[in-house]
């Protein structure tokens, strides 16, 4: 990853367009959520295609399609023991799970499970991960560039005011960065978040 130059400009004007496009997407009332986190990934995703066209590497494989099944299914399993471990500690934990699921209302479940596996899943991944982590990775290390992004990314829900958002975002952005720095390439980052948010939201909420 260091053959590629890092420039502060691009990197800062893209998390404050992230911070932008989260803040209107949760803290704003206005519109269907899901189709606002899709058009926010989308752009975000379109920004970094563009600024670094030629440094995503994608290889869909049997050996990325294993790893990304495996990966969401693991991370399902630990955000289904984090709910319950959640829920029996904090006493406003099952209300603010609650509030994440009811975003949804209103929305055809299979509208949000095609937005969530073929537009957020893989829109997050290609900004998060593949443009901001790597480019942070570049500029500071693997290991600070990895926490900083996991940080940003937790950050950004902040707008939300949920505090178990906020938390789920930073485990799943740890996760998925673990995964990207691991092997360096996107498209396992890819699958194993498509198939964990399609099945998380809209297939097998956690109980």
């Amino acid at each position: 990853m260091s053959q590629y130059r890092f420039s502060w400009k691009p990197v800062a004007a893209t998390i404050v367009l992230a911070a932008v496009l989260w803040f209107a997407t949760f803290y704003l009332q206005w519109g269907v959520f899901w189709f606002k986190i899709s058009i926010s990934a989308l752009v975000l995703a379109a920004l970094s295609l563009t600024l670094q066209p030629a440094v995503f590497r994608f290889t869909l494989n049997w050996r990325s399609i294993c790893i990304g099944v495996f990966s969401a299914v693991l991370l399902y399993l630990i955000f289904w023991a984090g709910k319950a471990v959640s829920t029996a500690v904090f006493p406003f934990a099952a209300d603010q799970v609650g509030a994440i699921y009811g975003k949804g209302e209103g929305t055809s479940t299979w509208i949000i499970v095609l937005l969530l596996f073929f537009v957020t899943g893989p829109c997050e991944e290609i900004y998060w991960r593949g443009y901001l982590q790597r480019h942070l990775m570049v500029r500071f290390g693997r290991p600070a560039g990895w926490l900083l992004a996991t940080a940003l990314y937790a950050g950004v829900h902040v707008w939300s005011g949920n505090f178990m958002l906020i938390g789920a975002a930073g485990v799943a952005g740890a996760f998925w960065g673990l995964m990207y720095w691991r092997f360096a390439d996107i498209s396992p980052v890819i699958l194993s978040h498509a198939i964990w948010s399609t099945f998380i939201f809209a297939v097998m909420p956690v109980p």
